[in-house]
């Protein structure tokens, strides 16, 4: 099957799962949840890094270090929902948006399992934040599902944007684009 013909019916299937979240989103939390990844630069840089490096690795890793991801990130969040102290988050969220830029410029190539790895410790301190974050008043589950249905969309677009490259000129701009999220975490650690 033609992958950029995959990615599409992805993008497609994911289309219906945004809808769907919006259903009785003030009782149970999934637009809180929706939202949350898109409210910070330092989730959406990181996570759409991982879409674009997983596709970049290829095979099995194309879904198995997004699952990776989205499934430590789930924990994470549960830590969080559940105040767990979790020590230097912020710090922790800097570093993996510069590690991920650093992986998506240089084009790093390692196994599935080591960048399953890399991309789950980035998750746990994605997800710890989401989940310290939990709206009072708001149903867990829904909130959980929401910010799980917004990853999958960021690492989606990751995969598209990694379909778009072609030829040199677009292997300099994908790399310049790594380097740009890598500086935007090290802005992120200084701040």
């Amino acid at each position: 099957m033609n992958f950029r013909r995959f990615a599409a019916t992805l993008v497609a299937m994911a289309l219906p799962c945004i809808a769907h979240a919006h259903v009785g989103l003030h009782t149970d939390g999934a637009l809180a949840g929706f939202s949350h990844p898109f409210s910070g630069l330092d989730h959406i840089l990181a996570m759409v890094a991982v879409g674009f490096w997983a596709l970049t690795l290829g095979g099995k890793a194309r879904w198995i270090v997004p699952l990776a991801f989205v499934t430590v990130m789930a924990v994470g969040g549960a830590l969080g929902i559940y105040g767990l102290a979790f020590p230097m988050v912020e710090t922790g969220i800097a570093l993996t948006v510069a590690l991920l830029g650093l992986l998506v410029a240089f084009e790093v190539k390692v196994s599935t399992s080591v960048a399953a790895t890399v991309v789950g410790t980035c998750a746990l301190f994605h997800g710890h934040a989401h989940g310290t974050e939990l709206p009072a008043m708001t149903h867990a589950g829904g909130y959980v599902a929401g910010f799980i249905a917004a990853t999958v969309i960021l690492h989606l677009t990751g995969f598209c944007l990694a379909l778009l490259r072609f030829g040199n000129a677009q292997r300099v701009a994908a790399r310049t684009a790594g380097l740009a999220i890598a500086l935007a975490g090290a802005v992120l650690l200084a701040g």
